[in-house]
């Protein structure tokens, strides 16, 4: 029996006063009238559980910024865009300037089903964030598939900034080359300036090596050592590793599939240019708590520059066997070069010590030096040169007199 009905008993029905049955059950005179009035207007009902809901609520969310955010999330589901809870606040902070917690956003997205919990998601204090401390500090590459209106595949390069996130480059092509990396790669260098290190994947336009030594660098790694730029990359089968040009990329993809289909490479390359102007300037990052885009981190922190990488020096072995033209080939900055002994050593099989550009082509029967010599990396073929001994001079007819 509540404590409601025990006073209101013992005024009714014992016919106690008011002021002796407030004393003996130490309640306000006041609450002891309510009780009667309540009583005597509801009868029992008087004495059931009551809401304690205030008559008038004025912080609660307005009935137009409530449909305002489920605007907002419907037009950025559609345009391929994150439309979480934080994504909208930062929207309507400083696109329709109204302040609204991240708590009512979601709050209202849940209410109208647009949210659906995961209990079992794996939690975010779980996972081990890895961050450069500067921009440029470190860029992440990759590139991936996509396909044009008339099923063609082609392939999307992408340059980022691992500490803003900003997308500093993103170009289409029918096929991603090492010389279209190493053009891409200077072409976002002329733009935001030099990193300090780069972090890609094994792929051969980036790295040669897992394949085994007989590569050399290729092009690109030869031009991070001529910048002075550390080259990182990911261990094998672990993606991870790059994960946030990974993840850069599915959001590249999930918007471009709300686009109209491209139907050529300039016309994809449009729209890539578009998504960079927005991914940059008009969407805040998750990573940086939805609270700014990646243009404004990058542009007002001081940059990270590059080392000096002169002491890094490339020592290859190579057993290979000399053509029947009397020739070994090398492969250098991605371009093979093509290195003349002589005929008369043909099919001899030799060791090449390579000391970046300085070569020794040794006789692996013999021990002999067959040809020590530095690569000029303008010519494809590397000619003997003359023969040891004085040079000669043509003869001359004399002169009449």
């Amino acid at each position: 029996m509540s404590k409601a009905r025990v006073v209101i008993t013992a005024v009714v029905v014992e016919g106690r006063s008011v002021s002796e049955v407030a004393k003996t059950y130490r309640v306000a005179r006041s609450w002891v009238y309510a009780l009667l009035a309540r009583y005597q207007a509801e009868g029992d009902t008087a004495f059931g559980a009551r809401s304690r809901r205030p008559h008038s609520s004025p912080n609660a969310t307005s009935v137009a910024t409530a449909e305002l955010i489920l605007r907002l999330r419907d037009e950025l589901t559609v345009a391929g865009l994150d439309g979480g809870a934080d994504t909208i606040r930062w929207h309507l902070e400083h696109d329709h300037q109204i302040v609204v917690s991240r708590t009512t956003i979601h709050r209202i997205l849940v209410r109208h089903g647009l949210i659906v919990p995961a209990p079992k998601k794996r939690p975010k204090s779980s996972y081990i964030r890895f961050q450069a401390a500067f921009p440029n500090e470190c860029w992440q590459s990759d590139f991936t598939h996509w396909r044009l209106a008339d099923g063609t595949d082609v392939e999307i390069l992408s340059w980022l900034d691992d500490h803003s996130r900003k997308a500093l480059r993103i170009s289409a092509h029918v096929r991603v080359t090492g010389r279209i990396v190493v053009r891409e790669f200077r072409a976002a260098c002329t733009e935001h300036g030099t990193p300090q290190s780069t972090l890609t994947d094994n792929g051969m336009v980036f790295t040669t090596r897992l394949s085994g030594g007989k590569g050399g660098r290729n092009g690109f790694e030869t031009e991070l050592r001529a910048r002075g730029v550390s080259q990182k990359n990911s261990r094998p089968n672990h993606p991870t590793t790059c994960g946030k040009i990974e993840r850069f990329q599915q959001t590249l993809k999930r918007w471009l599939a709300q686009q109209p289909a491209a139907t050529s490479i300039s016309e994809l390359q449009a729209q890539l240019d578009l998504f960079l102007e927005i991914y940059n300037t008009k969407r805040p990052h998750r990573s940086l708590e939805r609270r700014a885009t990646p243009d404004t981190i990058y542009r007002t922190l001081p940059k990270a520059a590059p080392g000096r990488r002169d002491d890094d020096t490339h020592y290859r072995i190579r057993h290979d066997r000399i053509d029947d033209g009397g020739t070994v080939t090398l492969r250098h900055n991605g371009r093979l070069h093509h290195i003349g002994i002589g005929r008369t050593h043909a099919r001899t099989h030799v060791i090449l010590l390579i000391d970046d550009l300085h070569v020794r082509v040794i006789d692996a029967a013999t021990g002999e030096l067959l040809r020590d010599l530095t690569i000029d990396p303008s010519r494809d073929y590397q000619p003997t040169g003359r023969p040891p001994g004085p040079t000669r001079t043509p003869n001359k007819k004399p002169e009449p007199s």
